[in-house]
């Protein structure tokens, strides 16, 4: 898709990434302090712009910032080393807690991995509700990191817009799977249960009443001359130091590089769906915000193809030796109650191999490498966590900004903690 941020690029901007690459340069070349003596200034983990227990050291000479070195890890989770050691869907509820705004998402992106590792393939239902899954979940992220950033550089009334329809998204999860926020809906092999009728209304209903929304939340920042002001180029990424980097999601796509993995490597069927991957131009805070709003865009399309075109049959694979017998044969004949104990017990029977598998989460690039020596559980799980690749930028591109920009920069990279300190 062709930049949607030229138009929106005002020439008369002032320059803050010159301004901050001049400030960088004469600091570097400076033998004393030539700005005034420096200070070592802590910003989090307590910090609420900081969105999680992210520690920023800052190296300050006045208010210029010289040097910057992110601290991670007060979550000390450990889900690589949990999933090691039990049973493939046992570790289901643990992708909740990674990123936490877009648990369907994560359920999905694991499921998929160890799929890859069994050698299934859902049926095609199964498959259009799990992109119904997905892009919902894109969209709650979206609203939430949109509505935050707006906040954090002073735009209140968006967060409270945004934030009320990211709750009829929690109350299409709840009908979804019976939870709001960890979710746990995606099993190996499939899903718990089945989109119902008034469910798919819902969801209808929804992607019909949240287009206005978009375009006031549109009109009130895209061209608010505060909003882009303190925006345009501030925290410019380049398209070489994207990729040199790892960036990946709507981070990587605002400096101008088209990848996404829904077109690149599809799944789920993704290739026959009908939507625009939105690519930016300059790289900066500004350009990352409008990626967010036009993927919602692109979103709605997609869930619109999916619901039209949504068709009958099961949602589960079908593998007698790996996968459990539906309830009503458990509950009523006694081969199918001792095959559901086995399974249920010991896990899937899983080859040995290794495998990577790589989804395109509202972060970026969720993946998980499994290597298995056979059995229910695998023997090393890695996870691939967006946030984290994304957060490595930091020491890059902060040092010549002033310190009230590091608010506006950590907004445009829209991280979360949970999946960082996995």
């Amino acid at each position: 898709m062709a930049s949607i941020t030229q138009e929106l690029q005002s020439p008369d901007a002032p320059s803050r990434a010159r301004e901050a690459a001049q400030n960088a340069g004469r600091l570097s070349e400076a033998s004393g302090d030539l700005l005034g003596e420096k200070l070592i200034l802590n910003m989090g983990p307590s910090h609420p712009a900081t969105h999680g227990v992210l520690r920023l050291i800052l190296e300050m000479d006045g208010e210029i910032i010289t040097k910057a070195t992110p601290d991670i890890g007060f979550l000390h989770r450990g889900d690589e080393k949990i999933a090691e050691n039990m049973q493939f869907n046992q570790f289901v509820p643990y992708t909740d807690r990674l990123d936490y705004l877009a648990p369907l998402a994560n359920n999905v992106a694991y499921a998929l991995a160890v799929e890859k590792l069994m050698g299934w393939e859902l049926p095609p239902r199964g498959k259009a509700i799990r992109v119904i899954c997905c892009e919902l979940a894109r969209i709650s992220s979206h609203l939430l990191g949109i509505g935050t950033f707006a906040m954090d550089v002073g735009a209140m009334t968006v967060f409270l817009y945004t934030f009320y329809e990211r709750e009829k998204i929690y109350n299409l999860c709840e009908q979804i799977s019976g939870a709001r926020f960890t979710t746990s809906y995606t099993r190996i092999g499939g899903q718990t249960r089945d989109l119902s009728d008034p469910t798919i209304v819902a969801i209808r209903k929804f992607i019909d009443e949240l287009p206005p929304v978009i375009d006031e939340t549109d009109a009130l920042l895209s061209r608010n001359r505060i909003f882009v002001e303190r925006l345009q180029n501030l925290g410019v990424i380049s398209k070489e130091m994207a990729i040199n980097y790892g960036l990946s999601g709507p981070v990587l796509r605002g400096s101008g590089v088209d990848h996404d993995l829904r077109k690149k490597h599809p799944y789920l069927d993704y290739e026959q769906y009908d939507f625009d991957v939105p690519i930016g131009s300059a790289g900066d805070c500004y350009d990352r915000y409008l990626m967010r709003m036009e993927e919602m865009r692109q979103s709605i399309r997609i869930l619109r193809q999916a619901i039209d075109r949504l068709p009958s049959g099961p949602i589960n694979v079908t593998d007698p030796k790996s996968f459990p017998p539906p309830k009503t044969s458990v509950m009523t004949k006694m081969e199918e109650l001792i095959h559901h104990f086995i399974i249920h017990t010991e896990g899937p029977n899983a080859p040995a191999g290794e495998i990577y598998f790589g989804a395109e989460n509202p972060k970026g690039e969720l993946g998980f490498y499994i290597n298995s020596k056979g059995g229910g559980t695998p023997h090393r799980l890695k996870i691939r966590a967006p946030s984290f690749c994304n957060l490595s930028i930091l020491p890059a591109i902060l040092p010549g900004h002033l310190m009230s920009d590091v608010i506006a920069i950590l907004g445009s990279l829209d991280f979360v903690m949970g999946e960082c300190d996995r």
